[in-house]
């Protein structure tokens, strides 16, 4: 039976390198590459989140090593964000399967981020 590949998390906001919630995959991920997935991104505040959309986002590949990470990951998301996989162009045009997490929680006080880009609105 062959080995199981190990899934590809796309991050676009607080589990990026930098920001608070990396230090969750930061032990067992290895950071891929950036790039973009479809969608557009809304700034809630202490982070962000991607809607389903016509614009691009950007942000961060990674490979998973621990098969335990993404139920990690589904805690700390919570309740408003739903892991679903989508298709991650990286910078050197290569597509590929990825988890992402998409916002379905209330937008009341969202605030959209045109360009897609959560480091061009937060720095850490």
């Amino acid at each position: 039976m062959p080995a199981r590949a190990e899934p590809l998390l796309f991050a676009y906001g607080t589990l990026m390198r930098g920001y608070p919630l990396h230090a969750v995959i930061a032990r067992r991920a290895t950071f891929v590459g950036v790039g973009s997935v479809p969608g557009h991104l809304f700034d809630l505040g202490r982070y962000p989140g991607l809607v389903a959309g016509r614009g691009r986002v950007r942000g961060e590949l990674y490979r998973l090593r621990d098969p335990e990470l993404l139920a990690a990951v589904d805690r700390e998301e919570g309740y408003n964000f739903e892991r679903r996989r989508t298709v991650a162009t990286l910078a050197d045009g290569r597509r590929v399967r990825a988890w992402i997490y998409r916002y379905r929680g209330p937008r009341e006080r969202a605030v959209p981020i045109p360009e897609g880009d959560y480091r061009r609105l937060r720095w850490r």
